[in-house]
């Protein structure tokens, strides 16, 4: 990492010349990216050092060149050396949304993620070179809760049982998200990808990753966010809220709130199996075990919807017979009013 930094200041000091600059750490994610705050006289830009053998920029530079034609507020990449992995971005500044969310600021800022929202999915790419969220990436991404989480966080043996019901409750959780409207997915719009901007909030980071597919994904990962939990009364109300948007904006072709909350509220089982599964592939494969501490409250969204629906019940009652109490920390229901 030492020779990879020294390349990226001697880069930086290609591009600026004479000009003085120093780097202090911006943030890091999920993967192998690291992002620096370059701090000029008067300025100040982002710049990313993602390894090209673990990270491929380009659909980072194609989708901020596509999504700020359609007036979505995404860094804009400045200078690009993608054989060495390094992006000079403009900077969005250091207030999260995660940060700034209270009681008092909720809707709002909300209202403002929702209309950006809106706008990606009525304008947004489904078409190649986009990569569709098919069967295939579902089923794949809720094996990570069986393989990381119950085998390798828990240690736990599944017998043929356990087994055939996981695959049961995955074969409906991909059915619902495959008869959703498809639209352009984002894939972590969250409260650590979306900054508190002064002008045409919010500012989204984080979308190298967006594929065509279901149209509650993203809402459910705003809404019901693996960092951040709301009540689950007010969560509805949203994303009704939401549901009347799409229909306007034609995202939606048919006026049925009920179905559209039904589709919410599976696809919200799906991405948080899918994300327990990834915390714990980031603490026992990566070393990054900060996630750990996410997983109660991320389970317990998962515990919440499926004793609501019939065909979740079994997969319900499983986790409280055979995976709670292997738990050290209890999951965390989400509340029912504000606290």
């Amino acid at each position: 990492m030492n020779d990879r930094f020294t390349a990226l200041t001697d880069w930086l000091g290609s591009l600026f010349g004479t000009e003085q600059f120093h780097l202090t750490p911006a943030s890091s994610d999920a993967s192998f990216r690291r992002y620096f705050r370059v701090h000029r006289d008067h300025s100040t830009l982002i710049v990313m050092d993602a390894p090209p053998d673990k990270e491929d920029s380009r659909p980072f530079v194609a989708l901020s060149r596509t999504f700020r034609t359609f007036g979505l507020h995404v860094p804009e990449v400045l200078e690009a050396d993608l054989t060495r992995g390094f992006l000079l971005l403009t900077d969005l500044g250091t207030d999260l949304y995660l940060s700034r969310l209270t009681r008092d600021t909720a809707s709002r800022l909300y209202g403002d993620a929702m209309g950006a929202l809106i706008t990606l999915q009525a304008c947004g790419p489904v078409e190649a070179p986009m990569s569709p969220y098919d069967a295939r990436l579902l089923s794949f991404e809720l094996s990570l809760f069986r393989d990381w989480f119950l085998g390798r966080h828990l240690n736990l043996t599944l017998g043929e049982g356990s087994l055939a019901l996981l695959e049961e409750t995955f074969a409906v959780l991909t059915a619902s998200a495959l008869e959703q409207p498809v639209v352009c997915v984002h894939r972590d719009y969250h409260s650590r990808n979306l900054m508190v901007t002064p002008k045409h909030n919010p500012g989204i980071l984080d979308f190298q990753d967006a594929v065509a597919g279901p149209v509650t994904y993203d809402l459910v990962s705003l809404l019901r966010d693996c960092y951040i939990a709301w009540p689950q009364g007010l969560v509805r109300d949203w994303a009704v809220g939401y549901h009347d948007l799409a229909l306007q904006a034609g995202v939606l072709p048919e006026d049925d709130p009920e179905r559209f909350l039904g589709w919410f509220d599976r696809m919200g089982v799906q991405r948080h199996l899918k994300a327990i599964g990834i915390f714990s592939r980031l603490c026992h494969r990566d070393g990054k075990s900060g996630y750990l501490g996410d997983i109660p409250r991320t389970l317990g969204y998962v515990l919440a919807v499926c004793k609501r629906y019939p065909e979740l019940a079994p997969f319900h009652a499983w986790l409280h017979s055979t995976v709670l109490p292997h738990l050290e920390t209890p999951p965390a229901l989400p509340p029912e009013t504000f606290p």
